[in-house]
């Protein structure tokens, strides 16, 4: 009787522009395999330069699920994307002992490993009456609640997203408990064994590299990609950075310069809250990039 091998989920974390892409394609390339993206900032389609999408090339190299397979205007959640990146990691098992995963959102990656938990009903009027702070006083005072109520969840969440920070502080005040204590429930069983592995860069290094990457996207048509998403800058989907600053630009709020500024400082915060929550991680062995593939390439 042939025995089937354990199937095995090699996860390439790390914070934006630790050249995570590129090596989980190598590897995909080294296992003859596909690649489930977990970065939620890349599901959508109309959003490519801001987001750091693999290019077509990288594309047409490996195949990605996950990538651009939604619209801006869909409503998607973790829970729909751990049902529906479990069920298409079933098929891609039965064709290979090797999946590869990456991305940079960490709660996606929990949903992925772990499975998320049920979280309770809001309260009548509790979305509301966040809705009209955020309108009244602004995000910041938004973000003053969640850091007061659930610190935990204030640093790894991104703190530029009003629709993820009002989604917290929703469940927070319905229950009586923490956003990050009701997503710590018990964890569902997997048909995989994970792999997990960090992008270790120089903080340094990895800043100078975030500044380059947001210069290089504005050569590449960023200003012009937020332009033309400008009607629909108010959607949850683009409360995100690369694109607030520029919304904010077009509005007549900041110059161009100060708003490239404004990004670069940003994603570097983003990064930041990225390497806290990808630290959570026990099991994950972190790698500086010259060392990764050669250690990865011998599971």
């Amino acid at each position: 009787m042939l025995i089937k091998k354990s199937n095995k989920l090699i996860v390439i974390g790390g914070p934006t522009a630790s050249g995570k892409t590129q090596l989980a394609i190598e590897l995909a390339k080294y296992y003859k395999t596909e690649i489930i993206s977990f970065d939620s900032r890349q599901f959508y389609k109309e959003m490519s330069i801001g987001t750091a999408k693999p290019t077509n090339a990288q594309l047409n190299e490996v195949k990605h699920h996950f990538i651009g397979h939604i619209s801006i205007h869909d409503e998607y959640n973790a829970g729909q994307f751990e049902n529906e990146a479990i069920e298409r990691m079933d098929q891609l098992f039965e064709k290979y002992e090797y999946v590869i995963a990456t991305g940079g959102s960490g709660m996606y990656l929990d949903a992925l490993l772990y499975g998320l938990d049920e979280l309770p009903k809001v309260k009548e009027g509790v979305r509301d009456k966040l809705m009209q702070i955020h309108r009244e006083e602004g995000l910041e005072t938004l973000r003053i609640m969640l850091k007061k109520s659930d610190p935990e969840h204030y640093n790894n969440v991104d703190l530029n997203n009003p629709h993820r920070i009002i989604r917290a502080l929703e469940i927070i005040l319905s229950t009586g408990s923490t956003y990050s204590e009701l997503r710590k429930g018990k964890r569902k069983s997997r048909n995989f064994d994970p792999f997990l592995f960090g992008v270790d860069l120089e903080r340094d290094f990895l800043y100078t590299c975030i500044n380059n990457r947001v210069q290089q996207m504005m050569k590449a048509g960023l200003l012009q990609e937020v332009t033309s998403l400008y009607d629909n800058k108010n959607l949850n989907a683009l409360q995100t950075v690369g694109y607030k600053e520029l919304f904010d630009h077009l509005d007549g709020k900041t110059d161009l310069e100060s708003a490239v500024k404004l990004i670069q400082q940003n994603t570097r915060r983003f990064a930041k809250r990225q390497i806290t929550w990808f630290r959570r991680y026990d099991e994950m062995e972190w790698l500086k990039p010259m060392e990764a593939f050669k250690r990865i390439s011998t599971l």
